[in-house]
């Protein structure tokens, strides 16, 4: 290079060497061995589980809205209350007299309660003994574990005392709490404690636990269906009304050998802003779900066009840096002619994301679901992915031999250097004299996917340009 530029490569160089140590520097974090031990929230609807929850987790997490039935699955989150964790389960309503998608959510608090090593059963002050209560409390007798009574909406002492009423379900001393104001949360959760099991030793190493796959699309496209097809189980509720799901669901499934945490969320729906309730932080919960995800299974209903939101969503994923797989679903629905549309659909239309990896599935007969891991697996790798600087460097030097930047404002911009930045997802910078048009900036992708792989991971490829001493600093670019 010649003395005009600030552009010596081992200045260059000397300038990433923090980034890339810090990259080698990341380690996995610790957890505790063995599974962690399960509190289940159980009740009639609307006597404010999902507040309680949100109450011991110490945020707005698990969906609240003044009407019954919005919590519909079993939900789990992580809490921890004096040093020592467990996993908090939110359950839908238990209505012993359910019919329809109501007798289903009981079946699922039920199978709650069955895996709970403690269970608090809420009921609620204000209202006192209702038949559903004494119908539950003598099903929660009966599975032998142990049982807090929580009396809930007690929000002031009077309601305490009344709260003695509930001796009559026969499950030892009801426990006043008020889930809104936080009022005897504390005392409640020192009982759980008290009956959680003996904690296992803590260890801490390289582990970073199970990898995490967040099921996202829009409404009912089957990724409750996916989900209880992997698990070879019912986990989660499926009905053919749209938005049963409405809060994430942490499932840990058991497949190929390995344990793989599915995240199953509420679907995404068109229009945001005109989201209101339950559905507005439903979809919010979806969103914090992908991020904390590592790789994004998008289902699509193939028996239908692709529509502007399936778009919407694949671009949301690329948006997070999230490994992608696309999962059309509904496979077994497609006759010869849907086929061939929809591959013209895919050419014409996925022009933002065709590094995709695309698996054709059924969730609802099970056809070609085991294909669905070992593209994970692939897609998981691409976002790991490290090209070494050398390689790097060698091989841009020859695309731009053979193909040179186009000409801007009549001066060929040149490529000085170039870096893999990070991974998960891979960032390349590159530094330059000049600014790199968009198109180039695309063709150096298709060729960095199609000499290093990247199948099912984004890559982001952004620019350092280096003026000329004396001149002022240019912008970054991305």
């Amino acid at each position: 290079m010649t003395g005009d530029y600030d552009g010596d490569e081992g200045l260059i160089a000397a300038e990433f060497a923090d980034l890339e140590q810090g990259d080698r520097d990341q380690g996995g974090g610790g957890g505790a061995a063995g599974p962690l031990p399960v509190v289940a929230i159980v009740g009639r609807p609307n006597v404010g589980k999902s507040t309680l929850v949100n109450r011991i987790i110490g945020r707005r997490e698990a969906v609240v809205e003044d009407v019954p039935g919005v919590t519909r699955d079993r939900v789990t989150y992580e809490a921890s209350w004096r040093g020592r964790r467990f996993t908090l389960v939110d359950t839908g309503g238990w209505d012993p007299d359910a019919t329809g998608m109501g007798l289903r959510i009981a079946e699922q608090a039920q199978v709650a309660a069955e895996l709970a090593d403690v269970i608090v059963f809420v009921v609620d002050a204000t209202v006192g003994v209702t038949d559903a209560d004494e119908a539950v409390g003598a099903v929660l007798r009966r599975t032998g574990k142990p049982v807090i009574l929580a009396a809930n909406k007690a929000d002031n002492p009077q309601l305490e005392l009344e709260s003695s009423v509930l001796w009559s379900l026969g499950l030892g001393e009801p426990r006043p709490v008020s889930a809104l104001h936080g009022r005897g949360s504390g005392d409640l959760l020192d009982t759980v404690l008290d009956l959680l099991p003996e904690a296992p030793p803590e260890q801490f190493g390289g582990d970073r636990g199970p990898r995490r796959i967040a099921l996202v699309g829009k409404p009912n496209v089957g990724k409750s269906s996916l989900l209880n097809r992997l698990a070879g189980e019912e986990r989660v509720l499926v009905d053919p009304m749209a938005g049963t799901t409405r809060d994430p669901v942490d499932e840990l499934i058991e497949l190929g050998g390995k344990t793989w945490r599915f995240i199953d969320t509420a679907g995404i729906r068109r229009r945001e802003r005109e989201l209101k309730g339950a559905d507005f932080y439903a979809t919010m919960r979806t969103k914090a779900a992908l991020e904390r995800a590592e790789v994004a299974v998008v289902l699509i209903d193939a028996s239908q066009p692709l529509s502007e939101q399936d778009l919407r969503i694949m671009s949301m994923v690329a948006d997070a840096g999230r490994a992608m797989v696309i999962a059309f679903n509904k496979w077994d629905l497609l006759d010869e002619e849907r086929r061939y549309d929809l591959e013209r659909e895919i050419k014409r239309r996925m022009t933002r994301t065709p590094w995709a990896l695309r698996v054709n599935i059924s969730a609802k007969t099970g056809r070609n679901v085991e294909k669905l891991v070992p593209a994970i697996e692939r897609a998981l790798e691409s976002w790991s992915n490290r090209v070494p600087t050398a390689k790097l460097n060698q091989f841009l030097g020859e695309l731009v031999a053979a193909t040179p930047p186009p000409v801007r404002g009549g001066k060929q911009p040149k490529i000085l250097f170039a870096t893999q930045a990070d991974v998960e997802p891979p960032r390349f910078i590159l530094f330059t004299t000049g600014f790199l048009e968009e198109t180039y900036r695309r063709f150096i992708e298709r060729r960095i996917r199609e000499t290093y792989g990247f199948d099912g991971s984004p890559i982001v490829i952004s620019m350092r340009i280096r003026e000329r001493r004396g001149a002022p600093p240019a912008a970054k670019h991305r």
